[in-house]
């Protein structure tokens, strides 16, 4: 069994982190359903290919709130906390051979931490853009782009807001998040407070309430 892992939503202010792992026993089938890198698939691509994934192969999600991050935060990097969430989704998949998207600038360093996390002495390949190289890899991502881009559409059902794309540079994202904080003088809770964009309009607004951040 070979087994990718990859993450969306490492970036954004608002909304969550999803970690997702794909396993299968031959990535032809990865192949003939023609994924690639998330990022190069438009919306309707990736929803098209998603249940092809989920049908075909065993997978592992896992989606860390805005909250999950900011509390994390406080006692580790974001790197480690995207490792120790690749170690979780890894976990049910070990015995087979793993491909992960790494999230650090030293490929090295990542795998190790993500192997001694997960207690993996076997086969791994831990590689920048290996959601372009590895159809497994691009699996995962293409598994993790569609779950977080639902619960940013639940969020702006929830709310009734639109809330763009979550990223920093939209922005949509930061009119929303401007307005939300002005209104009601804290951020919301799908924001993460630990970004450098929400304490920045934090400081701004005149009724903002002060946060551990």
């Amino acid at each position: 069994m070979i087994c990718g892992v990859d993450e969306a939503g490492r970036g954004p202010v608002l909304g969550p982190l999803v970690v997702a792992a794909v396993a299968v026993d031959d990535d032809a089938i990865l192949r003939r359903m023609g994924v690639k890198d998330s990022k190069r698939m438009t919306p309707g691509q990736r929803e098209a290919v998603y249940p092809q994934i989920i049908d075909s192969c065993e997978v592992e999600v896992l989606s860390l709130s805005a909250q999950d991050i900011d509390s994390g935060r406080l006692r580790t990097s974001l790197n480690k906390l995207e490792a120790e969430a690749f170690a979780k989704v890894l976990g049910r998949f070990k015995g087979g051979r793993l491909f992960i998207d790494c999230a650090d600038v030293n490929e090295r360093a990542f795998a190790e931490t993500v192997s001694a996390l997960l207690g993996w002495t076997g086969d791994m390949v831990c590689q920048h853009r290996a959601d372009d190289i590895y159809p497994v890899v691009s699996a995962a991502s293409i598994v993790a782009k569609v779950v977080r881009d639902r619960e940013i559409s639940d969020l702006e059902r929830e709310y009734d807001e639109v809330l763009g794309s979550g990223y920093p540079s939209d922005p949509r994202t930061i009119a929303f998040l401007e307005r939300w904080i002005n209104d009601k003088g804290n951020p919301p809770p799908f924001a993460r407070c630990s970004w450098e964009t929400t304490r920045r309009i934090m400081g701004r607004a005149k009724n903002s309430c002060l946060t551990d951040w």
